[in-house]
């Protein structure tokens, strides 16, 4: 059994523990860890409080009023830059208005091509590899200087290519589109459209959706 008296001196000697720690309102046999947290608490409150306000918080906030005012919501995985969203029609049809007069193709023309290959959907990977809303091999793109994952360099790369076919085969509108899915050198080498059956229906479909 412990003596009295050694308890006694445990307790004292917690009590100057907490002293020598800077604890205050302790008294000798007081429960060390329960006092301890409320000191630890206090002290986090305090800093919190303190805190200065940075511009990032400010942004944050400013995000999370928007997407409560908008019906959004925020989840946890958010970290402070705003998630991809898919372009809407609207906007869809803004960035093929602005490619297309950029490289001066009919914009009717672009919209046809993007409803065919993607069917105007930027998340749209084919078993190829060919990527979003015109469908850009990985190589095409980095030799058009665009990123085919951002929708509207996407768009850009593909009015471009389109643009640099139709100037390959003298603006013949067909062997173009031939090119644009099947190669310009398979259209070259067949003086026309190829004889695949994918890259025929695929100009026909187009040719459909345009005229």
């Amino acid at each position: 059994m412990v003596e009295l008296g050694h308890i006694s001196e445990v307790r004292q000697r917690i009590a100057d523990i907490q002293q020598q720690i800077g604890l205050p309102g302790t008294v000798p046999g007081m429960d060390f860890s329960k006092v301890f947290q409320k000191e630890v608490n206090k002290t986090e409150k305090q800093a919190k409080e303190t805190r200065p306000v940075t511009s990032a918080d400010s942004a944050m906030e400013a995000r999370e009023a928007a997407a409560v005012q908008g019906g959004q919501k925020i989840g946890a995985s958010d970290s402070g830059s705003a998630a991809p969203l898919s372009a809407d029609p609207g906007s869809l049809s803004s960035m093929m208005e602005h490619a297309a007069r950029k490289y001066q193709v009919d914009s009717r023309l672009v919209a046809a091509v993007a409803e065919v290959e993607s069917d105007n959907d930027q998340s749209v990977i084919s078993s190829a590899g060919a990527i979003g809303v015109m469908q850009l091999m990985p190589d095409t793109a980095a030799a058009l200087g665009v990123d085919p994952y951002d929708t509207q360099q996407n768009i850009e790369g593909g009015t471009k290519y389109l643009r640099q076919m139709l100037d390959s085969f003298g603006g013949d509108v067909r062997k173009a589109l031939a090119a644009y899915n099947a190669g310009p050198q398979a259209v070259r080498d067949y003086n026309g459209v190829p004889p695949y059956r994918e890259t025929q229906n695929y100009v026909n479909k187009v040719l459909d959706i345009y005229r």
